[in-house]
């Protein structure tokens, strides 16, 4: 079933959007799809830090794109450029034609999300968004990606053994994603990959202190900086 969206240039169609991505990682399923992919072109853009759900989802996305891609089909999406004018806006059809409507509406594969809500669907919106904040804490440990950047200590260094090392690190909550060499200067080249962590289990600051940067993996490992860290 595709899902559709509305004007999300716009301060009314982004906000709608942060509600959408509210409960949600992705536009659509449980992994990075097409359809993730749509929407952060359709965006152009970063969006203000006042999404935060929007933002922390354009981010993690963006972090896959540059790294690993995303291959997943998806649902399916649709952007318009702007929410369209509801007759009912102009005139109250009788009630007949509005049992009618809703028929239709129920035949309808494509899933409207910024269409004129009821007060009904608004309040249920609200218990369910009050609902997800007060769990939260009963709610099993959420999970992080994170873009790494490991710096050899020269030219010389084996890349090769260097990536070795680093993957060689193993503990619970910890999977290491893709990888690619990144060139920095004089011959030089950095490492850059991606892992997913569970954020009760794993502490980045430690696993680079206690892990990566000491003996022996710093053979090869001269320092590693968090490029960018996302909930998912």
């Amino acid at each position: 079933m595709a899902v559709t969206f509305y004007d999300v240039k716009s301060p009314s169609g982004l906000k709608r959007l942060d509600d959408y991505l509210l409960t949600r990682s992705y536009i659509t399923g449980y992994q990075a799809s097409k359809d993730d992919i749509t929407v952060h072109a359709a965006l152009s853009e970063a969006p203000s830090a006042e999404f935060v759900n929007v933002s922390r989802w354009y981010n993690h996305i963006d972090a896959l794109l540059r790294i690993s891609g995303v291959s997943e089909e998806g649902c399916g999406v649709i952007i318009e450029g702007a929410a369209p004018i509801e007759e009912e806006a102009i005139a109250t059809p009788p009630v007949g034609d509005t049992k009618a409507a809703a028929a239709e509406d129920d035949d309808d594969d494509d899933v409207d999300l910024f269409g004129e809500e009821t007060e009904e669907e608004k309040k249920a919106a609200e218990e369910r968004a009050a609902a997800v904040k007060a769990s939260g804490k009963k709610k099993e440990s959420g999970k992080s990606s994170v873009l790494l950047d490991v710096k050899p200590w020269d030219d010389e260094t084996d890349m090769k053994k260097l990536e070795e090392a680093v993957r060689s690190v193993q503990m619970e909550g910890l999977l290491w994603g893709a990888s690619k060499l990144v060139p920095v200067g004089y011959g030089i080249k950095k490492m850059t990959i991606m892992l997913t962590i569970v954020d009760d289990l794993v502490s980045v600051d430690t696993l680079i202190e206690e892990h990566l940067t000491v003996e022996p993996i710093n053979e090869y490992v001269q320092s590693c900086d968090i490029v960018a860290f996302n909930k998912i």
